[in-house]
């Protein structure tokens, strides 16, 4: 099944949350934090401008990007955990 998502939406891959801390603490399931990055799987069209034409979104697929913690809608495909997003949610990109 694949995802389309309209306008200025984006279909964000959620990265996987930590299961230990930087001192090596595991962590139990109900102590791990919602991730807030991931990977910008697909995008939409653009946002409708008044003019008629689409403003361009400014992430391309494959970007990693953070985004709120409360942002976006969680969704669950084959098993896989994705969150739609407005462009306006995004945080940052992660530049390489």
């Amino acid at each position: 099944m694949k995802i389309r998502p309209l306008d200025d939406r984006l279909v964000v891959k959620q990265a996987e949350a930590e299961t230990k801390t930087a001192s090596g603490i595991v962590l139990p399931e109900g102590a791990k934090e919602k991730p807030t990055r991931g990977k910008v799987i697909s995008t939409g069209p653009g946002k409708m401008l008044d003019s008629g034409k689409r403003s361009p979104i400014a992430v391309n697929v494959g970007d990693e990007v953070y985004y709120g913690k409360y942002a976006g809608t969680e969704i669950k495909v084959n098993d896989e955990k994705f969150v739609i997003l407005r462009e306006s949610d995004l945080l940052g990109v992660v530049v390489k």
